[in-house]
């Protein structure tokens, strides 16, 4: 198994060193996607790479969504020969604690996805839980299963190979911030395993949120509506799938 890290970054370019010097001792290449940055962020991120040798830095010349950000990673990572990667914010609102952890986990379950689920901080807002929930809710409807806990926490181990073939033979996946819900649900409609292992959140007083609660939840609403429509074709694979995975453990 060749493990490797994936890191999105838009407009927090700030923590992200903080973020790869948790990830430097573990020896593995971190890729690092610079989706469209300004100047200033741009600056951190390429002090970033050049103190780092570990690390290699995709960028997009404009904004183009977190998702696209870890399509350009995974095909990366592809193209270095790894065959698991751990995606993590570049915020700094993960426990990288839990790093060495999730990998553990991945090489006992080297074919199944390590999904996160947050437990959170005394300072998490309400209206960030509350929409979690919901939204979480919809995925175990378009699954039929509440394997997956939470949909929306973009740390996880990917194992690489079924992540590119569902690329290739997607017509379309969300770029923005249903991403992170709409890749794990059409992975797990394939067959795939996840494993949900609990990740600490923090919510910085001045953190900076790239989610708009309006376009974003719009965005959201129709990513499920997509889902439930494919769903009325897919159904009886997902169900032969979801007896597959209890059937095999």
């Amino acid at each position: 198994m060749n493990f490797g890290f994936i890191i999105p970054v838009y407009r927090h370019g700030s923590t992200l060193e903080s973020v790869v010097k948790n990830l430097v001792p573990f020896n593995y290449p971190i890729i690092v996607v610079d989706d469209g940055n300004d100047e200033e962020n741009r600056r951190y991120i390429e002090a970033v790479e050049k103190n780092y040798s570990l690390v290699t830095v995709i960028t997009h010349k404009k904004n183009m969504g977190k998702g696209k950000a870890i399509f350009s990673a995974v095909r990366e990572a592809n193209r270095l020969g790894l065959t698991h990667v751990l995606q993590i914010d570049s915020d700094g609102q993960h426990d990288a604690g839990r790093v060495e952890f999730f990998i553990k986990k991945s090489q006992e379950n080297p074919d199944a996805i390590i999904c996160a689920y947050p437990e959170y901080d005394k300072d998490a807002p309400q209206e960030r839980v509350n929409g979690r929930s919901f939204a979480n809710n919809w995925v175990h409807k378009v699954t039929f299963s509440k394997e997956i806990i939470d949909g929306m926490i973009g740390f996880r181990v990917y194992p690489v190979a079924p992540f590119v073939k569902m690329l290739k033979h997607t017509l379309y996946v969300d770029s923005r911030m249903g991403c992170d819900i709409e890749i794990l649900v059409r992975l797990y409609w394939k067959g795939i395993k996840v494993v949900s292992e609990p990740v600490k959140i923090f919510y910085p007083k001045d953190g900076i949120s790239n989610y708009n609660y309006f376009t974003d939840t719009v965005r959201l609403s129709w990513m499920y509506t997509r889902l439930c429509a494919e769903l009325i074709f897919r159904f009886p694979f997902v169900l032969i799938n979801n007896h597959k995975r209890k059937k095999n453990g």
